[in-house]
């Protein structure tokens, strides 16, 4: 998997992280039982501090998609699926509302960016 930060963005390092891994959960590149990177492969390899990346670590164990096994490895949890399921759910009824608003297929994917960029 492989995981990147903005250096520019606004957005903490940490959270970055955390975001790349849940993009490639939401995705399908990673699936329960992948194993993520080692913490400090990933801080080694972004040239951040190893915290960093555990932070970011952490916050996918709170939300539930990451297992951490102490001094072994971060594998993907179970409930990852659940976070696929959730967001196509709710990208289907976006879909459809947009389609009921008559809203253009580039109509509909400009709201969709616009708010991405607003909402962090």
């Amino acid at each position: 998997m492989l995981i990147t930060v903005d250096f520019a963005a606004g957005q903490p390092l940490s959270d970055q992280v955390a975001g790349a891994v849940r993009a490639a959960v939401a995705n399908g590149t990673a699936r329960p039982g992948d194993r993520l990177p080692s913490a400090r492969t990933v801080a080694s390899s972004l040239g951040i501090n190893l915290h960093t990346v555990l932070r970011g670590y952490q916050q996918l164990r709170d939300e539930g998609l990451v297992e951490l096994r102490r001094g072994r490895t971060a594998v993907i949890s179970g409930s990852a699926d659940g976070l696929r399921v959730r967001l196509e759910d709710a990208a289907r009824e976006f879909v459809v509302a947009a389609r009921r608003a008559g809203a253009s297929d580039a109509e509909a994917l400009a709201a969709v960016e616009r708010l991405l960029g607003e909402v962090r």
